[in-house]
């Protein structure tokens, strides 16, 4: 099969999971019902399947079941029953079950619509299995964030959710994209986000966990996802909590002196702001997939590459969806009501002026910048130098439209634009283009226009097209 078979009902995939007597296992769900159990029963024949369900609401018997935990809807909450249910059932079935019997342990602690409040809604769902009869197990764990507005439509979202997690983890073990791009089977991007997906365990070897994230973006089960320096998936939910933010939006390709000044620099005069704890400010740089995508594709060594090389330096990274900036700071703001900045460079003024740029809204220019500047949101902007010219263009001499010079004059009033001052003019003359096709040539000066620790990785690793022409 040259593709991912995307006709099946919900129905169909519980049904074709319990019309197999060799997949038994155990559902056990915290929070928003037992929906994923429900539908198994539903079809009927759900015998063949289901060991166990169960749902330990009451905290104390939760902790008595799996043990302590800090938070209840958690990574480690949901390992701990994931760990419990695959090792129970194992124990005391592999020895009176047929020989060829792969099991599996379903898990999910979610927090789901509360009948007094209108909190966050999200929660932990995975599933360990064997993808061979006695095989050491294999897990796929995922952070999901419920989109309904209802208690009983969140519910019905994670049963649907659920059914497509342990369908796709049994069916499609050798292809983790279609695994990914299943989790919408039946849902679709407006009631179910998953912003953290995560494959681990012997069958799941070779599975390069940042790409199957990037391919939540592409599956629009996600608009964004972010990497911590290590490589690392983490939950923006928890990351950007109550924290002041500042992005810097580029291709990275490669990080320059420029763009480790331009953050540094943003930085220094972000934390001026009394509202800002240096302490808790989080800092990202962001790439956007319009930059990762060449024709209809993703150049996954070129992605990996500028992963590591940001990484290298010790940068938070989130790829998103976001093209225009007002949406990336209503994004931003599901979180945190701190302070935000944007990092850019007056070049960038082209497009962040340009009026076609905001064509498909009712209130054009205007309307994306209200939506943009609405509160403590500040957008710091780095000067530069063009190629052959002397002279260092800034904010206050910065050329846009003769129709436009007003509303830049009244966003630099108001504080809205802020220009960086503190900035190294050396680094002005760092074109990242010139770098790149000077890459691609091997070793020479663009070295010296990009960080030493960045240098080397490229050389060593042969990354960006080293040394290929």
């Amino acid at each position: 099969m040259s593709k991912r078979d995307n006709t099946l009902s919900t129905d169909q995939k519980a049904l074709a999971i319990n019309l197999d007597k060799f997949k038994y296992g155990a559902i056990v769900e915290i929070g928003a019902g037992q929906e994923v159990a429900r539908r198994f029963f539903k079809v009927g024949a759900a015998a063949g399947t289901i060991a166990k369900t169960m749902s330990a609401y009451d905290m104390s018997i939760s902790d008595e079941i799996y043990g302590p935990v800090d938070r209840y809807v958690s990574r480690a909450r949901l390992m701990q029953m994931l760990e419990k249910e695959f090792e129970q059932v194992v124990s005391r079935l592999s020895s009176v079950r047929a020989k060829n019997t792969t099991f599996f342990a379903y898990a999910a602690t979610v927090t789901a619509r509360s009948f007094k409040q209108k909190n966050e809604c999200h929660g932990w769902v995975g599933i360990r299995l064997q993808l061979h009869p006695g095989a050491p197990p294999s897990d796929i764990i995922m952070h999901v964030r419920m989109l309904d507005n209802d208690n009983a439509m969140q519910s019905d979202a994670l049963g649907i959710l659920g059914v497509n997690l342990i369908h796709g983890a049994f069916f499609n073990p050798t292809h983790p994209e279609w695994i990914v791009e299943g989790l919408a089977d039946g849902l679709g991007s407006d009631r179910i986000e998953v912003d953290l997906i995560h494959f681990a365990g012997p069958y799941f070897e070779e599975v390069e966990n940042r790409l199957m994230n990037l391919h939540l973006i592409r599956s629009w089960l996600t608009r964004a996802v972010v990497f911590n320096p290590n490589g690392e998936v983490v939950v923006p939910g928890e990351l950007f909590y109550r924290k002041p933010v500042m992005v810097m939006r580029g291709s990275f390709k490669p990080v320059t002196r420029v763009n480790v000044d331009m953050m540094n620099a943003g930085q220094r005069q972000f934390c001026d702001l009394e509202a800002v704890d240096a302490n808790q400010m989080v800092s990202l740089a962001e790439i956007t997939m319009n930059s990762l995508i060449s024709g209809d594709n993703v150049d996954n060594a070129d992605f990996l590459a500028r992963i590591d090389l940001l990484s290298s330096l010790g940068h938070m990274v989130m790829i998103s969806d976001y093209v225009r900036y007002f949406r990336l700071r209503a994004y931003l703001r599901r979180y945190t009501q701190k302070p935000i900045g944007i990092v850019l460079s007056v070049r960038d003024f082209a497009g962040l002026f340009d009026e076609k740029y905001y064509e498909g809204l009712e209130g054009g220019m205007l309307e994306a910048f209200g939506k943009l500047f609405p509160d403590n949101t500040h957008v710091y902007t780095y000067p530069a130098r063009l190629s052959g010219q002397e002279d260092i263009i800034t904010l206050n001499t910065v050329k846009v439209p003769n129709n436009l010079r007003h509303l830049l004059t009244h966003l630099i009033e108001n504080g809205k634009l802020v220009a960086i001052e503190n900035y190294d003019p050396s680094c002005l003359h760092v074109d990242s283009s010139a770098v790149l096709a000077g890459i691609r040539r091997g070793r020479g000066n663009w070295e010296s226009d990009v960080p030493e620790a960045v240098a080397e990785r490229i050389v060593s690793r042969r990354l960006l097209g080293f040394d290929s022409e």
